[in-house]
């Protein structure tokens, strides 16, 4: 979503290259089995865009091969505000209690729902952070960051990625397997 404050020249570029990629790639990919989801704020986009990523969802729904995941007008903030603006609007008109929501319910709100988390998040060009890119759902993902540009990041480059992801211990919060609690009764740490 932070891409609207680039120039108009360039977002309109961008916007363009898009439509042109999905009518010229969706009859591949959808003989290719492909289903294609966006997620994303749709109302800052003309009317002939949203139709055209309506058509394209339609096209594709039934498809059960890769999951092709865009993001046009994303934002991890706006994702989350989204579903809390959801449950607040439910709490307010007493339709529900605040007791009832739960981060799985939360996520059901989200633009992600039904998606599953990602395993690995490869970020490109030397920066080293998220951009507001799936915070909600990046909770237990492996970052890899990577100073090659995004069109210079070839099969090599991808390689080099999977390999020192596939070196990692991916633990989801838990203890590193074999460490022993070096308090055996927790009862007796002073507060």
């Amino acid at each position: 979503s932070e891409n609207w404050h680039r120039p108009q020249k360039e977002v309109r570029g961008l916007l363009a290259l898009l439509v042109r990629y999905l009518r010229n790639d969706l009859p591949t990919l959808n003989e290719e089995g492909v289903s294609i989801r966006f997620i994303g704020s749709r109302y800052r986009l003309s009317p002939r865009i949203r139709r055209l990523f309506s058509k394209v969802e339609a096209v594709t729904a039934k498809n059960r091969g890769a999951k092709l995941i865009l993001a046009v007008d994303y934002g991890g903030k706006w994702d989350i505000t989204e579903a809390a603006k959801y449950f607040a609007e439910r709490v307010a008109n007493g339709s529900m209690s605040p007791e009832e929501i739960t981060p799985e319910l939360f996520e059901k709100h989200m633009s992600t729902d039904g998606l599953s988390s990602p395993d690995l998040c490869i970020r490109t060009g030397g920066d080293i952070r998220l951009s507001n890119f799936m915070l909600w759902q990046m909770a237990y993902t492996e970052l890899y960051f990577s100073d090659v540009l995004w069109p210079d990041f070839d099969e090599h480059n991808l390689i080099k990625a999977f390999s020192d992801f596939s070196c990692r211990e991916r633990r989801f919060g838990m203890r590193k397997a074999g460490i022993i609690s070096v308090l055996k009764d927790e009862s007796s740490v002073p507060i």
